[in-house]
């Protein structure tokens, strides 16, 4: 999927909407729509699908999310200025088991902010350049299936890696 500032962004472009309001609705829109896969990804992959052993090893890594609970949400909140997808962000953290607050507020401010930066410019720069200057494209293009695919390895990678072996020892390594 397109990444949800750019849509408001056209909404904003097409129908010269309220830029404060569009961010906010596209913030709730985005946070409850995050919150649904973290929960989801509790409930089905963790509780589900998941083995002990590879509970035990995002345990390690929710008890270091803790351990380290202010920079944790200070993180969340500059990866959320960022334009990059998140979505797998939430399903890794709902992996957790931790409380979603912790991730959905700094989410919010921070997506927020972004968004009405990203709106703002968009408009912007669309007054300075014409129609036949930039090509809409598809949405679903292959860019956009192939990045969603690699997000999700790097997922599914997460729930891999020996957390304990890299905080104790400091080395990589995998589960077996």
């Amino acid at each position: 999927m397109p990444p949800t500032w750019s849509v408001l962004a056209y909404f904003q472009v097409r129908h010269e909407l309220n830029i404060f309001v569009l961010a906010l609705i596209g913030t709730f829109a985005a946070t409850a729509g995050r919150m649904v896969l973290a929960k989801l990804s509790d409930r089905i992959i963790r509780k589900n699908i998941l083995k002990e052993r590879v509970r035990a090893n995002i345990d390690v890594i929710k008890n270091r999310l803790i351990e380290y609970k202010k920079i944790t949400i200070w993180i969340f909140l500059f990866y959320a200025f960022s334009p990059l997808p998140s979505n797998q962000l939430f399903i890794a953290y709902g992996l957790t088991e931790l409380p979603l607050k912790m991730i959905a507020v700094p989410f919010f401010i921070g997506r927020f902010l972004s968004y009405v930066f990203w709106i703002f410019t968009a408009s912007k720069v669309t007054l300075k350049i014409t129609a036949s200057e930039y090509a809409t494209g598809a949405f679903m293009g292959t860019y956009y299936v192939i990045m969603q695919i690699l997000s999700l390895a790097v997922v599914w990678l997460f729930t891999r890696i020996n957390w304990e072996k890299l905080f104790k020892e400091k080395k990589l390594g995998l589960l077996k």
